[in-house]
């Protein structure tokens, strides 16, 4: 299978919108006012989706999102990976590791000092198989403010 990775301008978020949802909100559509939140961000060059499409066929069958940020510890640009999506039919036929060569890509493209992702201890074992490491020390806490 032949990959085929390119950068979405913000009026082409519908259809790796629609296979986020589909996968992390179980078909639900994010509520517009957040649509036009992504569309906004992407606008405004903070936030970058890339998709995945399989030739010959041309059916997308991945996204990532990739938001940019600057960090006042590191005096640079960094990128996190927000979402990363597969379809379950095209994995381990190099489709996420297409993504994250173009995450890179895009990063190096844009100055950005270093990119993390936060993820569960499963898809933690394939993001290490493409070099990326876990920070020792660090600790992911959250809060809600969800009313």
């Amino acid at each position: 299978m032949r990959i085929e990775v390119r950068l979405v301008a913000s009026d082409e978020l519908t259809e790796p919108l629609s296979l986020l949802e589909e996968f992390l909100r179980n078909g639900e559509p994010v509520p517009p006012p957040f649509a036009e939140q992504l569309t906004t961000a992407v606008e405004s060059k903070n936030l970058e989706v890339l998709v995945a499409r399989a030739e010959p066929e041309a059916g997308l069958v991945g996204v990532v999102v990739l938001a940019f940020r600057p960090s006042v510890s590191a005096g640079a640009s960094f990128a996190s990976i927000e979402d990363l999506y597969v379809k379950t039919d095209a994995r381990r036929r190099g489709v996420g590791q297409a993504l994250l060569t173009a995450v890179g890509e895009r990063c190096r493209a844009r100055g950005v000092s270093y990119v993390e992702v936060q993820t569960d201890d499963k898809a933690a074992l394939f993001y290490e198989a493409l070099g990326y490491e876990p920070e020792p020390g660090v600790r992911v806490l959250s809060r809600s403010y969800a009313s």
